[in-house]
């Protein structure tokens, strides 16, 4: 009795004192398991983590600033609105009229040639977009102007660059093995009151399916002489792309339908190598098509799918009032309906002074 009396004022004795049980240990019944298992997929089902979670890098604060809203400016696209298409020399300054929305203090520009949306195309890299005169490429091609700031970078959706092949690299009467003949002013020397092209257009056979205006291909002005091989050249004055435009639109207006501006137009000839304007029957020595100011156009003016000697005599109207309210695009204007002529054409040209006369 002494004993019991002792464990039970000393518990802790007591236990030692029990002998030792080995213990079991408890087993999951299989419905504990399951609903174990229904309560972890409804914690998944419905979790829903941070929203910013993925947005950055775990640890980074970098914040990723988006590009401006940059587009091209309405006078980006001619006096017509319609001219698609910008030159240039090789590593000069171009105006290229932009309108920005936004900080642009570090956006940079560079150029992608046609055919390849990958690689930049100016060997100095990318520039600091500072204002509406940007440098052109130093290789000549088809380019679009894309703007970039740190990895990200977007083509704009903007007129063409067409940087030019420098007039200087003519040598005799071909250029790159492309056969053009010598100009007036190459016969007569330093001094001669002649003109001749800045350069010309590298053309392929892919960038001559490029729409350059709403109605025009550059295609349509290369030089119908039987030459086959690639690329072609050829000399192309933005002002004449700005007429014919003007005409058209206004071809349109005095039909009174102005909604029905993709009138069906056909260029006859556009830029003349010297050599091929020299077998032209009836061409003028120093011809204007020479230059690529020039061109000789059908438009079917009363959308009744033919070309006609009323078509013609509107055009000519048309030609009148553009260069009455554009006094900077004046030029030649020859109306060609007489029998000797399967399709009557007109003449039209951006020389910058009034000339007219009928063939």
């Amino acid at each position: 009795m002494a004993d019991a009396n002792a464990r039970s004022a000393n518990p802790q004795a007591a236990l030692a004192a029990r002998p030792a049980t080995p213990r079991r240990r408890r087993q999951a019944s299989p419905t504990t398991i399951a609903l174990f298992v229904t309560a972890a997929v409804g914690v998944v089902q419905f979790y829903e983590p941070p929203r910013d979670l993925f947005k950055k890098p775990f640890g980074s604060e970098r914040q990723i600033v988006a590009l401006p809203v940059v587009q091209p400016s309405v006078n980006a696209f001619g006096t017509s609105g319609e001219v698609n298409v910008r030159f240039a020399l090789p590593a000069r300054e171009v105006e290229y009229p932009l309108d920005v929305s936004g900080d642009a203090s570090d956006v940079r520009y560079t150029w992608v040639r046609m055919g390849d949306a990958a690689a930049t195309a100016d060997s100095g890299g990318a520039r600091l977009l500072g204002g509406p005169d940007l440098v052109a490429p130093d290789q000549p091609g088809m380019y679009q102007l894309a703007l970039v700031r740190g990895s990200e970078r977007r083509l704009i959706e903007g007129p063409w660059l067409a940087v030019m092949v420098p007039f200087s690299q003519k040598l005799g009467t071909t250029l790159n093995g492309y056969r053009i003949g010598t100009y007036v002013a190459e016969r007569l020397g330093a001094g001669a009151r002649h003109d001749r092209p800045d350069g010309f257009v590298e053309v392929s056979r892919e960038s001559a399916e490029l729409p350059i205006t709403k109605h025009l291909r550059l295609g349509d002005f290369i030089t119908r002489d039987g030459q086959e091989t690639w690329p072609r050249y050829t000399a192309l004055n933005p002002r004449l792309l700005d007429k014919l435009e003007l005409v058209i639109a206004e071809v349109a207006r005095l039909r009174g339908d102005s909604s029905r501006l993709r009138v069906s137009v056909d260029v006859h000839s556009g830029f003349r190598t010297p050599s091929y304007n020299r077998t032209v029957s009836r061409s003028a020595r120093d011809s204007r098509h020479q230059y690529g100011d020039a061109a000789d156009v059908t438009i079917d003016a009363n959308f009744d799918g033919r070309y006609t000697a009323f078509d013609s005599r509107l055009v000519a109207a048309a030609v009148e009032n553009v260069e009455r309210d554009h006094p900077e695009l004046a030029g030649g204007l020859g109306i060609y309906t007489s029998a000797r002529y399967r399709t009557p054409y007109v003449h039209i040209d951006a020389r910058g002074t009034r000339a007219r006369w009928r063939g």
